[in-house]
């Protein structure tokens, strides 16, 4: 390990001074945002090559946005990033990268490699990370899922390093979503996975389950939906209906026909009988946002479909019925189609950011008397060549200098 953060810096040193003399990038002057990619070029045989991972960051400064690009040789993909703060009290960005399957967390431009491991599959995969309380300790820990191997560990900071923990693994099981909250309200926190079958290309069945575990006291694994013959790749654990407690929202996908549908679990929901409330004219919904979009205190969905666009969903006043649903705008997709709902600008509004791969930019949405108004924050020069798989917020102070 030692030897490969070392690495790193000759890198970063050589690609500085080798650059042609440019005037100084400007300096942010607000909190800006992370975008998880995976870049591809073509060989000389026109085969996509995938290239190190890399970590977009986007900073508004007075002379606009300005992006940045942090690579890491260690994997071909980051699957997510985030800001992370472990007992230290020293904030990082956590990073899941894959194949190579490495966490890491960064700061001040040196990573240090929380967890490595081959899971012994077709692909090695940190694939997705949450952060919570998870034993009750006052502890960040972190729930992560590996992709095709099942395996959900857990990964708790200590005094000497980093404890892992892998609580359940299921070989030939893709596992790719993971998140955590409280939906019975016991203040134990739970966390969430969306195990199923390996996936498949054909539009033939996949089934899948979201299971819980609750490790704070030693319940394993519990399956709370059972999606029959399909499956989810995103799910949503937050209180909408702002009753104070979490519930459950799954993207059931519709590869082998039908519609995309959201439903909604509570704890006491039977798991083969999740509340429908929205349906979507697409067969892939990657991503499920919330917040509040038009400052009337109350909270919207928005839903990132593959190629029907971006949808609000608007819960009414019993949110176990049918949603209201609006397009937001159907020119915007993409393969994962990367979406978060926040507020950037501290106005007490959120807004809606996107990574509009199909067209190669990021582009916010700013709702003005209650429709959205898009405005293009940055265009990849020669469109993008991959795949955005996560966007997040970074704080000011994170964003790295020149």
């Amino acid at each position: 390990m030692f030897r490969r953060l070392i690495a790193l810096i000759p890198i970063l040193v050589l690609s500085m001074a080798c650059a042609p003399a440019e005037p100084p990038t400007p300096v942010a002057v607000g909190d800006g945002l992370m975008l998880a990619l995976a870049v591809l070029e073509k060989d000389a045989e026109g085969n996509h090559v995938p290239q190190p991972a890399q970590l977009g960051i986007l900073s508004p400064t007075s002379d606009g946005w300005v992006y940045t690009a942090v690579t890491d040789p260690d994997s071909n993909v980051f699957h997510k990033a985030m800001v992370y703060e472990p007992r230290t009290g020293e904030r990082g960005i956590l990073t899941a990268g894959g194949t190579g399957a490495y966490l890491k967390l960064w700061r001040n431009g040196t990573a240090t490699t929380l967890w490595t491991e081959d899971f012994g599959g077709k692909f090695s995969r940190m694939r997705d990370v949450e952060i919570g309380d998870i034993f009750g300790d006052g502890v960040q820990s972190l729930a992560v899922a590996t992709h095709d191997q099942g395996v959900v560990a857990v990964v708790k900071p200590t005094e000497s390093g980093w404890e892992v923990d892998e609580i359940d693994t299921e070989p030939n099981t893709f596992v790719h979503e993971i998140e955590v909250g409280d939906l019975n309200g016991d203040g134990v926190m739970e966390i969430y996975a969306t195990p199923s079958l390996p996936n498949k290309l054909d539009g033939t069945e996949q089934p899948g389950w979201v299971v819980r575990y609750v490790p704070a006291v030693g319940e394993g694994r519990v399956d709370v939906a059972d999606l029959g013959e399909r499956h989810a790749k995103e799910i949503l654990v937050e209180d909408v209906d702002g009753d104070g407690i979490d519930e459950l929202y799954v993207a059931v996908e519709a590869v082998a026909g039908g519609r995309v549908e959201i439903r909604r679990y509570d704890a006491d929901t039977d798991p083969s009988e999740g509340i429908l409330v929205a349906s979507l004219e697409d067969k892939l919904c990657r991503f499920l946002t919330v917040g509040d979009v038009d400052g009337d205190g109350s909270k919207e969905m928005v839903a990132a479909a593959h190629k029907s666009g971006l949808w609000l969903l608007r819960p009414g006043d019993d949110p176990q019925a049918p949603w209201m649903i609006s397009s937001i705008d159907r020119n915007s997709g993409g393969f994962e189609h990367a979406a978060l709902l926040t507020d950037l600008d501290g106005d007490g509004t959120d807004e809606l950011y996107v990574a509009n791969d199909n067209a190669g930019e990021v582009n916010r949405y700013v709702w003005q008397d209650g429709s959205p108004v898009k405005t293009t924050l940055y265009t990849h020069p020669e469109g993008l060549s991959g795949f955005t798989w996560n966007i997040m917020p970074i704080p000011v102070e994170l964003i790295p200098a020149g």
